[in-house]
């Protein structure tokens, strides 16, 4: 069990997310840092979809009620445990009465906190995350207050983890030949032209050609960027139609929004292109105020990506299989 003892607004309990009721206009929710969630669990032996916190305000402070198994991961910083510095992506034992501390971290934008056993909230359409816009999920719909106490729920793992921890290389060393680098602090995110990209014209490539900035008017819906807008060639009444994570979508105004895990099942505005899927976790980790561009992609190498990120995924598991069976047999 965990107490939270400190934390700020949008903290929340989230999964990989609700999917298969977009048609009922149930939005998906769940981790905006996917990749991070699914390799705390892996490293704390759960199932990759267990339910975790994801901090984006800081700083945040729980005390363990019971002994418990969690690692640190997503943004940069280095997390403390009763004032001990601990490395992140690393697994780590607390005992009851410690107090684990994130700070604000130096780069980058969420953190989440995996625990053996998950965490025991109600399941509802298949996910423990929250949605915020809907209040329903997680811990009573809700961001994390001070004062709540949230139970682990049980594990199949009993596997014992090495004395100093079980870690890995983080993804974006792990993967740095697979995504493109940040350059005089513009962040490249990788997008596939969409179906309305063709009405913007001369526009569209100023679209890719320029830098935009995320706006203090994001949040887990949309990320609203700011720069100098652009246009369609004529106005167009369209029906609203089905969006999903990743699709930008450019309002009247001109200044894109990219549709983020709590996007809006439906829409009208003009969807300009696409960001492809293992590049949405990236620009989950990035802040508001950061500068991004946009990189024309393709089919073929969003595959490539996604295979990349699966390779990394799968060694980490079986390596962590592989270290905790050696470490049984060898009892």
């Amino acid at each position: 069990m965990i107490e939270i003892i400190e934390t700020g607004p949008f903290n929340t309990i989230q999964d990989l997310g609700r999917h298969g009721y977009r048609d009922i206009g149930v939005t998906a929710s769940g981790a905006i840092d996917p990749l991070a969630v699914k390799i705390g669990n892996i490293l704390v032996g759960n199932d990759d979809d267990a339910a975790a916190i994801e901090v984006q305000t800081f700083p945040f402070k729980l005390q363990f009620g019971t002994g418990g198994i969690f690692a640190v991961t997503g943004a940069d910083g280095s997390p403390t445990l009763d004032g001990r510095e601990l490395i992140a992506w690393c697994t780590h034992v607390a005992e009851p009465g410690q107090i684990l501390e994130l700070r604000h971290p130096p780069r980058l934008a969420r953190a989440y906190i995996a625990f053996r056993g998950g965490l025991d909230v109600p399941v509802l359409m298949g996910s423990r995350s929250t949605s915020l816009r809907g209040g329903f999920g997680g811990n009573a719909g809700r961001a994390l207050i001070k004062g709540d106490r949230i139970e682990f729920g049980t594990s199949a793992d009993a596997l014992p983890l090495p004395a100093s921890g079980l870690a890995v290389v983080e993804p974006a060393v792990a993967l740095r030949d697979f995504f493109p680098v940040v350059i005089d602090g513009v962040l490249p995110i990788r997008a596939i032209p969409a179906g309305e990209h063709e009405l913007f014209a001369a526009d569209a490539e100023g679209f890719w050609n320029r830098s935009w900035r995320i706006s203090s008017s994001s949040d887990r819906t949309g990320y609203r960027l700011s720069g100098e807008p652009i246009k369609s060639t004529a106005k167009v009444e369209m029906r609203s139609h089905g969006v999903v994570p990743g699709v930008i979508q450019v309002p009247p105004a001109g200044e894109p929004i990219i549709q983020m895990s709590d996007a809006n099942t439906a829409g009208g505005y003009p969807k300009i292109a696409g960001v492809i899927e293992c590049d949405l976790w990236r620009l989950g980790q990035a802040r508001i105020g950061t500068r991004l561009r946009f990189v024309r992609s393709t089919h073929a190498e969003a595959r490539a990506v996604e295979q990349a990120v699966n390779r990394y995924v799968v060694d980490i598991r079986r390596t962590s299989q592989m270290v905790k069976r050696a470490l049984k047999a060898m009892a």
